[in-house]
């Protein structure tokens, strides 16, 4: 039997490890399950807000339209710190990196220039004018086509290997985000000044239909998972997820999120949805089925930081946080779990 001196220190040392267990459990609990944060890269001479991304995903760069500082920044991956700036950009918006021809679209917001680099030397090749806006890009690699959203209402198509743009497809007001069907003809793009969805075919360039979003306002990103037919768009007023069905534009579902979304990204492999909000959180939503959606975690950020990109090859997803007072900007590169 043990004195009782040595009973007492045995019953500290058996009280000291089970407080240090309970610690260590409240520490993971409350670190997020879903994204680990593996990276922050500082860009202390770059202010102003973010805007869209881009990724090369083979050279493992990522570019990043800087709209208040009027460049794009580009960031090797792998070593986690800024190759350069492309400067003489106009509040750069949207911007598509295609692997074909290592070519960067930058859609400028400014002066309505859709310009194209190539990304070996970074120097302009094609500037495409008169796109009052230029905003969001898509690729089409079936008919190897380029869209991009501008002015009071249009989605135009760009040749990619001339850099001609070969027509437009008027819309009701300016398109924010929008998504390609793979498996179909469609395009969906968020119309938020008409209060709708439009739908569009790319064949013959025509708006088919309108799905109008009653309950919810100011829709800005929008993801797609084709396999479910389930359309996911991010509304700023109220802040609420709208979940769409493909085939008949009924809502399935709506959920609250955090205000100020501005970007929105399916991950399929994982069954989430990944929300940036300038709120100043990444909301992440499981996604039980396709009509059951739940918002599992909501982990901080910083205000402002409202851009964001997910490469599923990558499996990685990036934010853009704005410079705040003395803190510089910074972009956060999150590993998904």
């Amino acid at each position: 039997m043990k004195a009782p001196r040595q009973l007492q220190e045995a019953i500290k040392r058996g009280c000291w490890f089970a407080l240090s267990c309970l610690v260590a459990m409240a520490v993971r609990a409350a670190e997020p399950a879903t994204l680990k944060l593996v990276k922050t890269i500082g860009l202390p001479d770059v202010k102003g807000r973010f805007d869209h991304f881009a990724v090369d995903i083979k050279g493992q760069r990522l570019f990043v339209a800087a709209l208040g500082n009027n460049t794009v920044e580009v960031f090797d991956l792998k070593a986690g710190k800024r190759l350069r700036s492309i400067a003489g950009c106009n509040k750069p918006q949207g911007l598509l990196f295609l692997p074909k021809g290592n070519l960067l679209f930058v859609a400028n917001g400014g002066d309505g220039r859709l310009r194209i680099y190539d990304c070996s030397s970074f120097k302009p090749l094609v500037t495409i004018g008169s796109l009052d806006d230029a905003d969001n890009l898509r690729y089409d690699p079936r008919a190897d086509r380029v869209y991009v959203g501008y002015g009071d209402g249009a989605l135009g198509v760009v040749n990619p290997v001339t850099g001609v743009l070969t027509g437009s497809i008027k819309l009701l007001g300016h398109p924010e985000s929008f998504q390609l069907e793979q498996e179909g003809n469609r395009i969906f793009a968020n119309v938020p000044q008409a209060g709708h969805v439009a739908v569009i075919d790319r064949q013959t360039r025509t708006v088919l239909e309108a799905w109008l979003l009653a309950d919810a306002h100011a829709n800005f990103p929008m993801a797609l998972d084709e396999r479910d037919q389930r359309l996911f768009v991010g509304c700023r007023n109220p802040a609420r997820l709208v979940v769409l069905e493909t085939t008949s534009g009924r809502t399935v579902t709506e959920l609250p999120i955090s205000g100020d979304t501005d970007d929105l990204f399916y991950d399929a492999q994982r069954k989430r949805i990944y929300v940036s909000c300038g709120e100043g959180f990444i909301d992440v939503i499981e996604q039980h089925d396709g009509d059951t959606y739940k918002v599992s975690e909501k982990i901080s950020t910083v205000s402002g930081a409202r851009t964001s990109f997910f490469s599923p090859e990558l499996a990685q997803l990036y934010v853009a946080a704005p410079r705040h007072g003395e803190k510089p900007a910074e972009i956060h590169v999150y590993d998904c779990r």
